[in-house]
């Protein structure tokens, strides 16, 4: 997972700036209206906003990340990325009779968009752009999105309040053979440019609020708002002043209820619904979640900064294990003085985090959820018992012989072997063990009767593998609202048909695991090898000892002192290339890692078996060597809030000279 945030970190940014760069804009520096925050009204459940995109774009040009889009060996990606971008907005756009290239004509100032929940069962959306300076591009804009809606045969209807443009788009017919498609509902799309200011929407009423307060704001508006104001004052903290940066803002559970009310599924869903069940086992205690990204800030190329406001529930105590209910409970993160890597974790791996969590408290209040996602209570009781009791089974008490000896520090270790390939990814898990012996004792009694393990050993020590017996591509199943899953009400919902298809699922995400006892910690690993480097480290190959894991380490803890619940740390060019080379071979649907199958999921059609057309042209991607040199280190920290969490991340520019090459270059 660790992995899987830089990568991230990475992506997000460049893609970020080649649209910007696609949209080719200029900006003044004079606001048409008061910010956004205070014009979007309460009832917005999400948000985000550039207040002053020209800024935010020079401060990325300074970066790193900037200098790699403007490195000719880019070139070629960068021209045939632009070409992608604006084809695939044009898709997404065109039923609003917008593209890409309009975005980067008409705005003068602030960009940001809401999405708005009028009333339960309705969500609206709306644009809002500064277009100072840039009034009669954006006149002629207006005729253009007309002329394009015509061209779709939308309807022209009467303007609202005789001066906001409503066009009516036309249905989509439901599939003639689909007969449990949802009743298509009908589309609008509503704009408006009055002043220095143009706002399109799906809705009009909320077009026409939006637009009768630019002048002074609103006093209902979601700066008003306690969640706002909590994720806000901590997201912005540390991150300066100046306007350049990019704000976010979501009320994840409002959002997901009014997204599923307006958007019906088109076929009747089957299982169950994960974000009603979250809600129900107590996590949306999670009011809210926001924050800020700037570049060139100080030192750093990046600075990031997320709040995830939970206050605790009435009269309850912030500190006490039950300030949630039912599931939400396992949301319990001790804090340390200091969270370090280990002397046994390797010197050059991509990237490496730890985190302090209360497993003991986490696993006795799982059951409720898991009873809750199967449809059937006493499901986990059951499977707990059949553990202990069956026959035929390791007979292990899991609370007492497995739960009960681990500790509550987590480690993830990411990293990959070459030649680089679709199953050259590598993740190690490890958990600490307070009782070495007794975890490794259940782990070899449940392990030597399982048929699809082997015992193996290295150096000494036992590991038990995972015999692949799997012929095809494995590909994670992500169980998504409406997703297909076993339920109560389906068939095969035996004990041994529960267990036959959670091993399917632990196959094809980890199809070569490994698992041992060493080092005090309880290791599973994606796959052996990387398992037997770890048991192989000692403290001078340790990655405690590299000087950019010292540096980041340094600048991290003057930024955030103690106490942490999170500490991490990766190497940007490490961490992404196996991406970038899949990328580059038109290959990465195929990847086995997890970022892969992640991708698979939610961008594939969810037919078993098929794999998904790769959405990104990679071919002209230059050779890794070449822009490596762009890629330094990022570091991440997570800390406990009496009313959630906070998050913040950096990245550091590439150190200079042989030593950190050769050094980052171990493996």
């Amino acid at each position: 997972m660790n992995n899987y945030i830089v990568r991230v970190n990475v992506g997000w940014v460049l893609v970020f700036h080649l649209t910007v760069c696609c949209l080719g804009t200029t900006w003044a520096a004079d606001s048409a209206f008061p910010e956004s925050q205070n014009v979007f009204p309460d009832t917005t459940v999400a948000w985000i906003n550039i207040a002053d995109p020209d800024a935010f774009s020079k401060s990325f040009d300074r970066t790193q990340y900037g200098k790699l889009i403007r490195d000719p060996h880019m070139e070629a990606f960068v021209k045939s990325f632009r070409e992608q971008l604006s084809k695939a907005g044009k898709q997404r756009l065109g039923k609003l009779g917008l593209t890409i290239e309009d975005l980067g004509q008409v705005p003068g100032g602030e960009i940001a968009i809401a999405a708005i929940v009028p009333e339960a069962g309705r969500l609206a959306t709306v644009l809002l752009v500064d277009t100072t300076g840039h009034e009669e591009e954006t006149k002629q804009l207006l005729d253009e999105i007309e002329t394009r809606l015509v061209e779709q045969k939308a309807e022209r209807l009467a303007d609202y309040e005789k001066k906001i443009r409503v066009y009516r788009l036309p249905q989509e017919s439901p599939s003639a053979d689909n007969k449990d498609a949802a009743e298509p509902q009908e589309q609008v799309v509503a704009v408006v440019h009055e002043g220095k200011a143009l706002v399109v929407g799906d809705d009009p009423v909320q077009v026409s609020h939006v637009l009768a307060v630019l002048e002074n704001g609103r006093e209902d508006c979601l700066a008003s708002t306690e969640q706002f104001k909590n994720v806000s004052k901590g997201a912005l903290k540390n991150l300066g002043p100046e306007n350049s940066k990019l704000r976010w803002y979501i009320d994840p559970f409002a959002f997901a209820a009014a997204y599923k009310s307006a958007h019906p599924a088109n076929k009747r869903q089957k299982g169950p619904d994960y974000v009603e069940i979250l809600g129900r086992q107590g996590f949306d205690a999670v009011k809210a979640m926001g924050g800020a990204i700037v570049f060139d800030a100080g030192p750093f190329q990046m600075h990031h900064q997320t709040i995830i406001y939970a206050p605790p529930l009435p009269g309850r105590d912030p500190l006490s294990v039950d300030r949630y209910d039912l599931a939400a409970r396992m949301l319990r993160f001790p804090e340390s003085e200091e969270i370090q890597p280990f002397d046994w974790v390797p010197s050059g791996v991509s990237s490496w985090s730890s985190l302090k969590w209360d497993i003991q408290t986490a696993f006795q209040s799982a059951e409720s959820l898991v009873d809750d996602v199967v449809g059937e209570k006493g499901v986990f009781d059951d499977v707990i018992a059949s553990l202990k009791e069956d026959p035929d089974g390791p007979q292990i008490d899991v609370e007492a012989d497995l739960v009960a000896c681990l500790g509550k520090k987590i480690t993830l270790i990411g990293d990959f072997e070459e030649p680089i390939d679709v199953d050259s990814d590598r993740l190690v898990i490890a958990i600490e063990a307070i009782d070495p012996e007794k975890v490794a004792a259940t782990v070899g009694k449940s392990m030597a009767t399982d048929p699809d393990m082997r015992r193996i050993e290295s150096n000494g020590i036992v590991i038990w593998e995972l015999i692949d017996r799997s012929m095809e591509i494995p590909t994670l199943e992500i169980e998504t609202p409406g997703g297909i899953v076993a339920h109560a009400d389906q068939e095969e919902d035996s004990g041994d048909a529960r267990r036959r298809r959670l091993r399917e699922k632990e196959e094809k995400l980890l199809p070569h695991s490994a698992v041992t006892v060493a080092h005090g910690h309880l290791l599973i690993a994606s796959h052996r090898d990387i398992l037997e480097r770890v048991l192989a480290t000692s403290h001078s190959e340790s990655l405690v000892n590299m000087t950019d894991y010292k540096t980041m380490n340094t600048v991290l803890k003057e930024l955030y002192p103690s106490p942490p619940i999170l500490w991490g740390f990766g190497r940007s060019g490490e961490s992404i290339r196996p991406a970038f080379e899949m990328l580059k071979r038109g290959s990465m649907p195929k990847s086995k890692s997890v970022t892969g199958q992640l991708l698979n999921s939610v961008l594939g059609d969810g037919e078993p078996g098929s794999v998904r057309d790769q959405k990104i042209d990679g071919s002209t991607l230059p050779d890794f060597t070449l822009i490596e040199k762009y890629f330094g280190t990022t570091g991440f920290v997570m800390k406990n809030l009496d009313d959630g969490w906070f998050l913040g991340g950096i990245a550091l520019p590439a150190a200079t000279g042989s030593q950190q090459n050769q050094e980052t270059a171990v493996k």
